[in-house]
C-alpha cells in the first residue's frame, strides 16, 4: 500500500454497479479517508463503465479485477444469489473481502465463504449497517454497560416506504426476499442487541397484504417473526413494504432495569403547525437514514485491511442471521414453530 498524508491507501475493487454499489462507490470516493476506488465490474458492462468513469476508476471484468495485484480488497455489492461465489473467488485471489448482506442464500454457501477466507488468511466483513448507526451503537453500549439489565422483550421493525427495487413484476418470485434480504437486518440487530444469547425457536406469520394479486406467485410483503432466545428473551421482528409515511426502522430492548430505543423517523426536528395539525418531514430511504452508517462500515473495513482492527461484523455473524432467516422461511411454509440450534445446517434442499 502507498501512503497518503500518513495514511496507508486502501485500493478497492467494486463488484456490482447497481444502486447500492453506486452509493458505496460515491462514499469511497468522497467520504472514506485513505480509500481509492480502482476498478468496477458488473455483468452490465455499460453500468460498470458509467460508474467507473464517474469516480476515475476503470471498468473491467471480474477476472481482471481479481487478478490485479494493486487491488487490496473488494466490495461485493452484487445480487444476493452470487455473493457467496464472489466471496470465495476474491478470497482465493488473496483479496480482503467486504460483502453486502446476506452474503449467501444458504448456510452451506456461507460456510464455504467463511472457509475460503480463513484458508486464504484474508479478512471478511459483512455489511449489516445498523450496527454502525450512532443511535443503534449507543443502544448496544447501554446494554453492555448493564443499563437495561437482563433483556426480556425485544423488537425490531423494518417498514419500507415502497416496493423493493426489482420486484415490481412478481412473476415467479419466491417468498424469501422479505426474510433473507429485509428481515435479515432485524435478525442481526436482535442478535447483536442481546449479546451472548442465541435464538432457539422461530415462528413466522406472513401474507401478501400490500399486493395480494401477487400472492399466487409466492411474494410475501408483510411478516412478523417471533424469536425465543436461550436467555429467555422474546423478540419480534416485523417487516412491510408499504409505509407510506416514510422509511421506518426502529429497535427496542426492554429489560429488568429499563429500556433502550433506537431509530428515528423524522428527518428533522422542525415541526410545522397548521390548521390540519402537526407535521414533520420523514426519511424516505435507507441511504438517507443510514448514510453515515454506510460510510462508517467502510471506514472500519479500511482499518481492517490495514491490519489495525478485526472485522466488526464477521462471516459467522452473517451465518447466525441467515440461519434464523431460513428457519423463518420454513416456519412460514409449515405454519409451525421451528427449533434451531447452533449447528443447524439448512441447505438448498430445505427451501
Amino acid at each position: 500500500m502507498r501512503t497518503d498524508h500518513g495514511l496507508q491507501v486502501v485500493r478497492l475493487g467494486l463488484l456490482g454497479a447497481g444502486r447500492i454499489g453506486s452509493m458505496h462507490a460515491g462514499n469511497v470516493a468522497r467520504r472514506v479517508p485513505g480509500a481509492e476506488l480502482v476498478a468496477v465490474a458488473d455483468p452490465r458492462v455499460e453500468a460498470a463503465r458509467e460508474l467507473a468513469d464517474k469516480y476515475g476508476a476503470r471498468a473491467c471484468g471480474v477476472d481482471e479485477l481479481l487478478a490485479d495485484p494493486e487491488i487490496d480488497a473488494v466490495l461485493i455489492t452484487s445480487i444476493a444469489a452470487v455473493q457467496s461465489e464472489l466471496i470465495v473467488r476474491a478470497a482465493e485471489a488473496g483479496k480482503a473481502v467486504w460483502s453486502e448482506k446476506p452474503a449467501s442464500l444458504t448456510v452451506e454457501e456461507i460456510d464455504q465463504a467463511i472457509a475460503a477466507t480463513k484458508a486464504a488468511g484474508v479478512p471478511f466483513q459483512v455489511g449489516f449497517n445498523r450496527r454502525f448507526a450512532a443511535d443503534f451503537a449507543a443502544a448496544r453500549a447501554t446494554i453492555d454497560a448493564g443499563g437495561i439489565g437482563t433483556p426480556q422483550l425485544m423488537r425490531s421493525i423494518t417498514r419500507d416506504p415502497g416496493w423493493p427495487a426489482g420486484l415490481s413484476n412478481a412473476g415467479g418470485v419466491r417468498p424469501w426476499t422479505i426474510f433473507r434480504e429485509t428481515l435479515i437486518h432485524d435478525f442481526d440487530t436482535l442478535l447483536w442487541l442481546n449479546p451472548g444469547a442465541e435464538v432457539v425457536e422461530v415462528y413466522t406469520r406472513g401474507d401478501a397484504l400490500v399486493a395480494p394479486q401477487f400472492k399466487a406467485d409466492g411474494l410475501i410483503d408483510t411478516a412478523v417473526v417471533v424469536l425465543t432466545f436461550d436467555n429467555g428473551a422474546i423478540a419480534t421482528a416485523e417487516a412491510n413494504f408499504s409505509a407510506l409515511y416514510g422509511y421506518d426502522v426502529r429497535g427496542e430492548v426492554f429489560g429488568s432495569k429499563g429500556m433502550v430505543v433506537a431509530g428515528r423517523l423524522p428527518s428533522t426536528t422542525a415541526v410545522q403547525y397548521d390548521a390540519s395539525g402537526l407535521h414533520q418531514q420523514t426519511m424516505r430511504s435507507d441511504e438517507q437514514m443510514f448514510g453515515d452508517a454506510y460510510v462508517q462500515e467502510l471506514v472500519d473495513f479500511t482499518e481492517v485491511v490495514r491490519g489495525n482492527a478485526e472485522p466488526p461484523v464477521t462471516g459467522e455473524d452473517a451465518r447466525r442471521a441467515l440461519t434464523i432467516a431460513l428457519a423463518a422461511m420454513r416456519s412460514y411454509e409449515q405454519h409451525s414453530p421451528i427449533q434451531i440450534t447452533r449447528n443447524d445446517r439448512l441447505t438448498k434442499e430445505d427451501i
